[in-house]
């Protein structure tokens, strides 16, 4: 008997496997050769460079050597993934999928914007009684639930059109803004239907506007629980829905959990588990696919993609989630504060995903529940550990067995038993002495919960995928200024270096769980904020200290060891370039993401180390600030033209500025001061990272000079840059001497 097709196929690109690991081997060496330079010369009796600045640079040099070795873990086997969802089981036999849409702030992340997400989750392809949207509303707002009820209203008009015409654009705001909206080869009836749909849409986004601008957007550190499900209702429409298009609609679930402030509500890994045991005693789906609410459904076949790997008996047992990439629909051609994460989706996940798979990102994964809930799903455990782990729920416990009765019926009210039940599950003291965020569901270790959580997961053997198709499968909405950029880069920075500093570091807690290579990459993706930003200080202080001092920490020209350092140097932009050609970018790509990458370090990562070192302490508090999701049409304008946008706070400018200044004058000086003695074999070096730094980070000093309008760096924010950089300048110098 001939064996089943495969549901899916893993391809290796051997070529670039063997152009990694030479590369490596040859960097490696390189590196030896430049260790042997920095420790030789403290054991030298004359030293003509004062020790400390020695030191610094030396140090800094091993922690980059540090993070790339870890990084290369990345670029042993990468692999890449094709499935046929087309080989799946009937309809009837597919499994039952929960979708999670968390929401926290109705003023950042605009109510219009949260709804489209929802009607495309709606509107996967995907049999609608086993599809369950669950809307998770952090800031229990009344105008959220309205714009939930207008969404259920519309959706019995979308829904239909979409499966009648294969609608692949299935969010509405998406579809109707696009030019050429799979306009189904110009059919008049279609054509027709698609006006009618649209003139509903605009109904729709008019009433939630207007639901915005006249509403309240209530108290979203002290509510009560809301949960409710969305019923379809005609709300006495003069028009009727014709009987073809009476489709069963997929449950559609308000939950906004109680939150008051004196209990913790541990941000969004606390919703996201309000979500699982809410959702455990109504639908119960043994898949669950996590969004946020900006990243909308873009594909609608993302489900049955996902369930090639899901219901492939080979890996189905030990298979805890599927992860698409996160793309963004706004992103313009210059990309100038790197949207894309290029390296991220092209580069670190999918080498990952050649190990034990991706990290969980925190959208566009289908994960399985009974990974989240640890051991606890045998049959064999005592109800007294369950109730202790899971709480008192008897509901919820039974819901952890495959042989639960689920209590939702599509289309049909809650029972006032199970409403109650709910409303136990989201209070703000029901997780009390339970192993809620510890032990079982989304953990709490760090505001970067979904990292934390994918690597307990592999820790426990659960293994992940990684799938990224030709036609982005979600998109959602990239920063388009600075401002928001650093206050995201610092949110992140600070949960990622928490995991690296806790007792779960993976380069200590990980090898014996998992592979040394998974573990390297957990390693480098949790410690590179510490890791960059301490050498890139370094790296963009001391040696233009030491030059407009005349003193050089670099070998001379003449010496071989220049040949050393020089490689190190090429090499490591060669093979960025290298990846980013490969991977569909450019050379203006590269530069963007050099830029980016050091304003981050130098910015974001470094404010995020210093703050999870400080809650390590006990200094400080776990803090979430949502991004901003609010576009602002000038900024927009400045984004699309391909300039950066200075608006942001001091604390973000400063260091930049400070730098910019710092290395203008290291280059103008050392330039003097090569022309005056003569003494270039020395300092050449030097001069040549400061004229490579302001290079890469011209829009900072254009923002500076030459830019005249509203998005400039101010003058403020410049005098304020120059007095650090004269005091930096006072006591650095005080210290070489």
């Amino acid at each position: 008997m001939d064996s089943p097709l495969p549901l899916h196929v893993c391809h290796v690109n051997n070529l670039s496997v063997i152009i990694n690991k030479l590369h490596a081997l040859l960097h490696c060496i390189a590196i030896g050769f430049l260790i042997y330079y920095r420790a030789s010369y403290l054991f030298q009796e004359k030293r003509a460079t004062p020790i400390m600045p020695w030191l610094l640079i030396f140090a800094s040099e091993l922690l980059l050597s540090f993070i790339w070795l870890l990084g290369r873990a990345y670029l042993w086997h990468p692999v890449s993934r094709t499935v046929f969802p087309e080989r799946l089981l009937e309809d009837d036999k597919l499994p039952p999928i929960d979708v999670f849409i968390c929401t926290a702030d109705p003023e950042k992340e605009p109510t219009i914007g949260v709804m489209n997400t929802v009607l495309s989750a709606m509107a996967l392809d995907y049999p609608a009684d086993k599809l369950h949207v669950y809307l998770s509303d952090d800031g229990g707002s009344p105008i959220t639930l309205h714009g939930m009820r207008e969404a259920c209203r519309f959706a019995k008009w979308w829904i239909p059109f979409c499966r009648r015409y294969r609608i692949k654009t299935i969010c509405p705001q998406a579809y109707f803004s696009e030019a050429d909206s799979d306009d189904y080869f110009g059919d008049s009836e279609f054509m027709v239907e698609k006006k009618k749909i649209k003139e509903k849409y605009e109904m729709f986004e008019e009433h939630v506007t207007t639901a915005v601008e006249d509403g309240e957007y209530g108290n979203s550190q002290n509510h009560s629980t809301i949960i409710e499900q969305i019923i379809q209702e005609t709300f006495g429409e003069s028009e009727t829905i014709r009987q073809a298009d009476l489709v069963e609609m997929p449950l559609l679930v308000y939950v906004s959990r109680e939150e008051r402030p004196e209990h913790l509500h541990h941000f969004k890994a606390g919703a996201l588990n309000v979500l699982l045991r809410v959702s455990g005693v109504i639908s119960n789906s043994p898949y669950i696919l996590g969004l946020d609410c900006d990243m909308y459904c873009n594909d609608p076949t993302s489900a049955r993609q996902a369930m090639c790997f899901h219901l492939d008996p080979k890996i189905s047992s030990s298979l805890a989630f599927v992860q698409f990439p996160q793309k963004f629909h706004n992103i313009n051609k210059y990309d100038i504060y790197d949207g894309r994460f290029r390296s991220l989706h092209c580069v670190q996940w999918q080498g990952m995903d050649g190990l034990k798979g991706p990290i969980l990102s925190g959208t566009g994964y289908y994960i399985k529940r009974e990974s989240l809930y640890g051991d606890f799903t045998h049959t064999d455990i005592d109800i007294l550990e369950l109730k202790d782990t899971f709480g008192k729920s008897n509901v919820l416990i039974n819901s952890l067995h495959q042989s639960y009765k689920r209590n939702n019926a599509n289309g049909e009210n809650f029972s006032s038993f199970l409403r109650q039940e709910t409303e136990v599950l989201a209070s703000c003291s029901y997780e009390h002495q339970t192993k809620w965020g510890e032990e079982v569901g989304i953990l709490y270790q760090s505001v970067s919960e979904d990292l934390f959580t994918g690597f307990i997961l592999h820790c426990k053997g659960w293994t992940s995928t990684y799938l990224t198709p030709f036609r982005p499968q979600f998109l959602g909405i990239s920063t388009t200024n600075l401002n928001d950029l650093l206050i995201q880069g610092t949110r992140w920075g600070s949960g990622l270096t928490e995991v690296g500093l806790s007792r779960f570091c993976p380069l200590l807690y990980g090898p014996s769980r998992m592979s040394l290579l998974q573990s390297m990459c957990y390693g480098e993706t949790s410690f590179f904020p510490l890791l960059y930003c301490l050498p890139l200080w370094c790296l963009a202080t001391l040696p233009q200290l030491c030059l407009l001092n005349g003193i050089s920490l670099y070998p001379e020209v003449s010496s071989p060891f220049f040949t050393v350092v020089s490689f190190i140097f090429i090499s490591a932009i060669c093979k960025h370039l290298q990846e980013v050609i490969s991977t569909g970018g450019s050379i203006y790509a590269w530069r963007n993401e050099q830029r980016i990458w050091m304003i981050k370090s130098v910015t974001a990562h470094f404010y995020g180390s210093m703050d999870a070192i400080l809650k390590l302490l006990g200094l400080r508090k776990a803090s979430f600030l949502p991004t901003n999701k609010v576009l602002d049409k000038e900024q927009v304008k400045r984004y699309e033209m391909g300039q950066f946008d200075f608006q942001t706070s001091s604390m973000f400018l400063v260091p930049m500025v400070s730098l910019m200044i710092l290395n203008m004058a290291a280059l103008l000086c050392g330039f003097i001061r090569i022309i005056a003695v003569g003494n270039w074999d020395k300092l050449f070096p030097q001069l040549l990272l400061s004229l490579y730094i302001l290079i890469i980070n011209f829009a900072i000093v254009e923002g500076m000079i030459v830019r005249k309008d509203k998005g400039r760096i101010s003058p403020s924010a410049i005098l304020l840059s120059s007095v650090f950089f004269m005091i930096f300048l006072f006591f650095g110098s005080i210290i070489l001497m």
